[in-house]
């Protein structure tokens, strides 16, 4: 019998442990990546990002969410995965940071965006209920995207895979226990 993953099923919430830079409230987000397999079963070039909704299932978005203060930037990031989309992987090299408006809250934010590389796609995840997951192309999850900055950010990741020169030579490799998702 093989081991089972144990994952915790709620999401974090509430804001006392948030992060703010100049009194804007940091959120970090991840564009899931992979790529698709071709009809023989080979992997291809041509990519995919998973695109998820919002909760009030009005918009379409990456996960995204607060940073806290126990958690590294990178661990934010895979955390924000796992429970909005119920995706793993590897965390690489920052995309950017844009300074972004708040549609609910009327105030700015600073969002912070990494691709993540999925090695896993789990069956259960804290906001399955919550959300819808969609696997994209490039260009329909450009289109589906609500947030101009997500776009910019994809628009980068894009830039970054068709161009070897750009690719970051290390990724970091986040573990996410349960103890730090509960």
């Amino acid at each position: 019998m093989g081991a089972e993953k144990m994952v915790c099923l709620v999401s974090r919430t509430g804001r006392q442990f948030q992060r703010y830079n100049k009194g804007r409230r940091q959120v970090v987000g991840c564009i899931p990546y992979r790529f698709k397999l071709s009809s023989d079963g080979k992997i291809s070039d041509e990519v995919e990002v998973l695109v998820i909704s919002s909760q009030k299932g009005h918009a379409m978005m990456f996960p995204k969410g607060g940073w806290e203060l126990d958690e590294s930037v990178e661990e934010a990031a895979s955390r924000e995965s796992l429970e909005e989309a119920g995706v793993l992987g590897n965390i690489e090299h920052q995309l950017g940071k844009w300074d972004f408006l708040s549609k609910s809250r009327g105030t700015y934010y600073e969002g912070l965006m990494f691709p993540m590389l999925v090695t896993e796609q789990l069956e259960l995840w804290p906001e399955q209920h919550a959300r819808q997951r969609i696997w994209m192309n490039v260009v329909e999850a450009r289109e589906a995207c609500r947030d101009w900055w997500m776009k910019e950010a994809l628009d980068v990741l894009v830039g970054r895979l068709s161009s070897p020169m750009n690719q970051p030579k290390e990724e970091k490799t986040i573990s996410i226990s349960i103890e730090t998702m509960c």
